[in-house]
């Protein structure tokens, strides 16, 4: 399971996203699913403003399913190949710092992943816009050799910041070759987060 913090207020998530900040209240913290953060999402077209949204982290489920869904590995399944080729139903999911655990069941510890440089980063995402529950999930890749060194059998998706319009409002054909574990080299670790 991924868990994040965002440790900055939505105006500077804004600011570094490229989005309007509206009235969204985020301060800074954890985040937890089920729980209300910040994505920033527009309406899929080129030289729109994204706006920052509050979403719950977790999608309805499934048909088959009983619990929301947090995050998105399989892209070619059939309940979210659909969602990933419109682009208005496509995030940028702020975060600060995202957290891994790795060693035996009664010694786990917690690794924290951010990026050098960068305080504010965006994973790729996906949200629903129902008035009852509008929500969000992360999407995952493969783990990246520094990720897998500390157990990890799958990370967010990061963007680079030049890919953050694309990802909102280019076709998927174009956006599909995104979905890569970002590179090892431009991260960091840590026991507590940054």
């Amino acid at each position: 399971m991924i868990l994040y913090r965002l440790d900055a207020d939505a105006a500077e998530i804004a600011a570094t996203l490229g989005a309007e900040a509206g009235k969204d209240p985020w301060q800074g913290g954890y985040v937890a699913p089920g729980r209300p953060a910040p994505v920033v999402a527009g309406d899929g077209r080129p030289g729109s403003r994204p706006r920052l949204r509050p979403k719950l982290w977790g999608v309805p489920p499934p048909p088959r399913g009983d619990r929301p869904v947090t995050t998105v590995r399989n892209l070619q399944s059939p309940f979210w190949i659909g969602t990933l080729r419109h682009p208005e139903l496509r995030c940028l999911i702020p975060a600060t710092a995202f957290a891994g655990w790795s060693g035996p069941a009664g010694a786990r510890r917690q690794t924290w992943y951010s990026l050098a440089g960068e305080h504010v980063f965006a994973f790729a995402g996906l949200h629903r816009q129902s008035d009852d529950w509008p929500s969000f999930a992360v999407l995952t890749t493969e783990p990246n050799s520094l990720v897998e060194r500390h157990e990890g059998a799958t990370m967010p998706m990061i963007l680079h910041r030049e890919d953050y319009a694309r990802w909102l409002t280019a076709d998927w054909r174009d956006v599909a070759g995104l979905v890569a574990p970002f590179p090892s080299h431009l991260m960091k670790t840590g026991s507590t987060p940054p």
